[in-house]
């Protein structure tokens, strides 16, 4: 009962944050998993099973709103699929650590571009969608060689092609059901996926991501924009010290 409801609350954060920024949630599902005792490759293979649940309730979420840009989102994940098989496979090659302190200084750079950014429009944006699948193969890339969410990179790329923060945190969530689909089948074949957490995390998940999007319709788009770059900053704080060799969970 109690390993329920640890699993509850675990589930109700990751999906609120989750479907507030646009990210995947493995970002705190990973490393809490792997300190309840997951082994830290099954931790990653679990966590991108569980994102999918995410993704859908928070994309159905931003459906209602009217928030997804339904051709966009598809152009990300169709080269995010195979970015990430690429990224996976140069594990093997690049060393990830130096990566890690390298990107990990970029995305601080990236969020402090973010927080200074000055009024966007409330309406449907006019973008060059003929960007967007490089933006999506290189979310791909780096979601493959780092085990980061493909949402850290959608949302900044999109804000950076005029979608305002809203339209582009529900975009990332209906891309990241692709991504993470994908990751999840092979993981399941590499046999990384347990899925006797399944039951106990999704039904947090579905109902954070649900909370999520709700708080999301409520903030102001620079209160949006801040809260993300928050975000960006921790992760790329822990990325940068565990590419330096620091035991961080």
């Amino acid at each position: 009962m109690l390993i329920f409801l640890k699993s509850f609350i675990v589930g109700i954060v990751t999906g609120t944050l989750a479907a507030m920024f646009g990210l995947g949630g493995g970002f705190l599902l990973v490393p809490i998993l792997n300190m309840m005792g997951v082994e830290i490759h099954h931790a990653i293979g679990t966590s991108s099973a569980s994102i999918i649940f995410t993704a859908l309730s928070s994309s159905y979420a931003y459906h209602r709103q009217r928030r997804i840009y339904y051709d966009v989102g598809i152009l990300l994940a169709s080269t995010a699929i195979v970015g990430a098989y690429i990224g996976a496979w140069l594990t093997s090659i690049i060393s990830p650590g130096k990566l890690k302190v390298i990107f990990g200084i970029s995305l601080i750079f990236v969020a402090y571009r973010m927080i200074r950014k000055r009024g966007e429009g409330k309406e449907k944006a006019e973008i060059n969608k003929k960007v967007v699948p490089v933006g999506g193969f290189f979310s791909g890339v780096i979601s493959g060689l780092l085990g980061v969410g493909g949402g850290i990179i959608n949302v900044p790329f999109l804000t950076w092609l005029g979608v305002p923060i809203h339209y582009a945190v529900a975009t990332s969530s209906f891309a990241i059901i692709f991504t993470s689909t994908s990751s999840a089948i092979k993981h399941y074949l590499l046999g990384n996926v347990e899925l006797q957490w399944l039951p106990l995390l999704v039904p947090g998940l579905i109902i954070g991501a649900q909370i999520g999007a709700r708080i999301a319709k409520r903030t102001k788009a620079g209160s949006l924009r801040r809260g993300f770059a928050i975000v960006m900053v921790i992760l790329a704080i822990r990325m940068i010290l565990k590419g330096l060799g620091y035991a961080v969970p």
